[in-house]
């Protein structure tokens, strides 16, 4: 009777341990789509605009929407500053809600973050290739919609991206980003890019590629595609004379 109460008890352990694994949707080919705006307002300034979708599948069983602004102050054409804000919600767990035949994005288990960061980029061109480095700051305040706990986390990022242009219409774009937490283990992240770039127009570009998001203990692959439509809007802001 011992043993198979144990044979029991082993079983329901692998099964469980299975389950955990399972849930995390590390084996799953997930999906984000989305949107960048650099909207100019004068000559040394601009606004930053974005939205991005994160499903763990492609195209369903939502992860996380992220949304962010911010203010780029153009210290030159091979430098911008920028203060910004970003607001993020996160439904950490790996699974689908069908609920009236439809999609649930956030439920109890959800995590909101409200996301202050200041960003510094730098462009440089080696022979055809074009360089940007870009460091930023974030002070992240996390609250767990379950439990209601709040948290406060501080963060650095380091993304170098190079630009490779095939023709006028289509390009290549590679980068590499670490995150480093400033508090606790230092290594958070570390995302590897790739991806083929289309000039719609002047103003208009599209990205379809593929993220590597590497993590201390486990690794996703995501499906990107990426709209980056810039506009001048300094016309609106001149004064009529």
């Amino acid at each position: 009777m011992k043993k198979v109460i144990t044979l029991l008890v082993f079983i329901a352990t692998i099964t469980h341990t299975n389950a955990q694994t399972e849930i995390t949707g590390e084996d799953d080919f997930g999906s984000w789509f989305m949107y960048f705006g650099t909207n100019k307002i004068a000559d040394k300034w601009s606004i930053h605009t974005e939205a991005q979708f994160r499903y763990y599948e492609m195209a369903s069983n939502f992860n996380q929407l992220l949304l962010r602004t911010g203010v780029n102050y153009h210290i030159n054409p091979d430098a911008i500053a920028t203060l910004g804000y970003g607001f993020i919600e996160t439904d950490p767990t790996f699974r689908e809600f069908d609920i009236l035949g439809g999609d649930v994005l956030f439920d109890n288990n959800s995590i909101s973050e409200h996301r202050i960061f200041e960003q510094f980029i730098l462009k440089n061109k080696v022979w055809e290739f074009n360089f940007e480095h870009r460091y930023r700051l974030e002070q992240r305040f996390v609250q767990n919609n379950a439990t209601g706990i709040s948290n406060t986390l501080h963060r650095a990022r380091y993304r170098i991206q190079m630009t490779l242009p095939l023709t006028d219409i289509f390009f290549l774009n590679f980068y590499d980003e670490i995150f480093i937490n400033l508090q606790n283990n230092a290594f958070g992240q570390n995302r590897a890019y790739a991806a083929l770039g289309v000039n719609v127009t002047e103003s208009l570009s599209m990205q379809v590629g593929y993220l590597k998001n590497h993590f201390s203990e486990t690794d996703y692959d995501r499906f990107q595609v990426g709209v980056f439509y810039n506009t001048d809007l300094r016309g609106l802001f001149k004064k009529k004379e």
